[in-house]
């Protein structure tokens, strides 16, 4: 009996002991984060240790970086997720993507979450795709403007200053024309990539001429607009007429590639792959305004970081820790100094961390300071709809199987059939 007593004694304190340890240990909070990679470099790589920082601070969350390839691979996956009932906590998807997560009541309103003074310090030109009249519902992260990339050591072969690039459209033709060697089986003299994002490259030209192609509200397109023809009239005479670029279908992916190895003199591309081309280019390049039309002008692009709803409130808090981790002006700065996206923050560009690194490297503020020029992004209800009919018309047109008139004719015809429920 005396030893039962004992036994049951030490079997008592042992789980006193057990439950006195475990109460000092506080559970894991899990939230997945989907990102996607979009342009050369290391994307992956530096995302995975942004998270690590962050778990190392906060040992209490655990962040689950999950790659979904393209940023429309990326929404697929995240939108099957959600349609599955298993939502993401976070989601870096495009600016672009905002109509469509709010038709599908996916995501938070952050306006409440964060301070005034905290969201003010973003650009306003990269709120323009983030928020609603007042209400913001994403914070910019990984955004951009279409730059024009030169390489100077080819312009200094072709007569041209290689400080000097060109201003205006005419310019680029005639810079072009010098450039292109041997009909181009040697060199371009530009490329224009028309896959994946050519509404983009031609929302940039539409800008330079006049306006954009679409309302604030997402309701209405204005792809044949008399401006929006000139624009499509210009890239088009760049091959057919020009002959400074190869006629037909650019792939995006191949362009920065091209420009690298030396194939094209100059390109239309993301700032985004900025770092890229500095990494890799063997050769003197120079970054600029795309040259104007009647005016400067140029779409802003890229992800921002979106909060999904109806979260536990423990997932709920440790994600908006880590949006704040990752929007600090410092890492902000890093971020921008990494990958070659503009830092979405003022005070981003107050740290001693970026403004040493302009001072050396002045192209990183090209994209910038062509904010003062930028304007929204391509933003509609249906918009992968929207976009897709756009796209393939733009295709259609650079391929010669339809005229300009006739395809952006065509293309406002069937967007305005989707966008009429919303109306």
């Amino acid at each position: 009996m005396k030893i039962r007593f004992l036994s049951l004694i030490f079997v008592l304190l042992v789980g006193i002991a057990g439950c006195s340890s475990g109460a000092g240990t506080k559970e894991k909070t899990e939230i997945d984060f989907w990102f996607p990679v979009a342009v050369g470099g290391d994307v992956a790589n530096i995302v995975d240790k942004i998270v690590a920082d962050f778990e190392k601070e906060n040992p209490d969350i655990k962040v689950n970086a999950k790659y979904g390839g393209s940023y429309a691979e990326t929404m697929t996956q995240v939108m099957a997720s959600s349609q599955g009932g298993n939502p993401p906590e976070l989601a870096v998807l495009f600016s672009i993507d905002l109509f469509t997560l709010l038709e599908n009541d996916l995501i938070e309103e952050v306006t409440p979450l964060f301070e005034k003074e905290y969201l003010d310090d973003f650009y306003d030109g990269f709120m323009a795709n983030s928020s609603i009249g007042d209400k913001v519902y994403s914070l910019p992260f990984q955004r951009s403007t279409i730059v024009l990339y030169y390489n100077k050591d080819a312009f200094k072969e072709a007569g041209l200053d290689p400080e000097a690039p060109p201003e205006n459209w005419d310019q680029l033709v005639e810079y072009g024309k010098k450039l292109t060697k041997n009909g181009g089986k040697d060199q371009w003299g530009l490329e224009i990539p028309s896959t994946g994002y050519q509404y983009w490259m031609f929302q940039a030209l539409a800008l330079q001429t006049e306006d954009n192609i679409m309302s604030e509200d997402g309701k209405e397109v204005y792809f044949n607009a008399p401006y929006a023809k000139e624009a499509m009239e210009y890239w088009l005479s760049l091959g057919k007429e020009h002959k400074i670029m190869p006629e037909g279908v650019i792939e995006w992916a191949t362009v920065p590639s091209d420009f690298l190895s030396g194939k094209i003199a100059m390109m239309f591309h993301t700032t985004g792959n900025l770092t890229n081309v500095k990494n890799n280019a063997d050769f003197d390049f120079g970054v600029s305004f795309l040259p104007a039309n009647n005016q400067y002008g140029s779409p802003t692009g890229g992800g921002n970081i979106y909060l999904f709803k109806d979260l536990p409130e423990a997932n709920k808090e440790a994600s908006i820790k880590f949006m704040k981790f990752l929007t600090e002006p410092e890492r902000v700065a890093q971020w921008s100094i990494d990958t070659g996206y503009v830092a979405t923050r003022e005070s981003a560009y107050e740290t001693d961390l970026l403004k040493k690194y302009v001072e050396e490297f002045p192209p990183a503020l090209v994209a910038r300071e062509q904010l003062e020029y930028a304007d929204s992004e391509l933003a509609t209800y249906q918009n992968g709809e929207v976009q897709k009919i756009f796209n393939d018309h733009i295709q259609s047109i650079l391929t010669g199987q339809s005229t300009v008139d006739e395809g952006l004719d065509k293309a406002q015809k069937k967007a305005e059939e989707v966008l009429k429920p919303f109306q």
